[in-house]
C-alpha cells in the first residue's frame, strides 16, 4: 500500500476544508479553526497521515 497517494477526490476536499477553517478563524478570531492548518497541509503535500494511523483508506488512484 502506498501511504503517500491519496484520492483524488479528497486533496481538493482537504485543501478546500483547510482553507475555510482558516478563513473562518481570521474572520471570528477564534483561535481553535486555525486547526484547518493540518488538512490544507495534508492536501497540499499529497499525503494522508490518517491512513498510516487506521489503515482503512482506500488510497488507490
Amino acid at each position: 500500500m502506498n501511504v503517500n497517494k491519496i484520492r483524488k477526490i479528497c486533496r481538493p476536499i482537504r485543501i478546500v476544508l483547510g482553507l475555510s477553517l482558516i478563513g473562518i478563524g481570521i474572520a471570528t478570531g477564534n483561535k481553535w479553526f486555525f486547526l484547518g492548518v493540518i488538512p490544507l497541509i495534508a492536501g497540499l503535500a499529497n499525503f494522508c497521515p490518517l491512513c498510516i494511523i487506521t489503515k482503512k483508506c482506500d488510497i488507490e488512484n
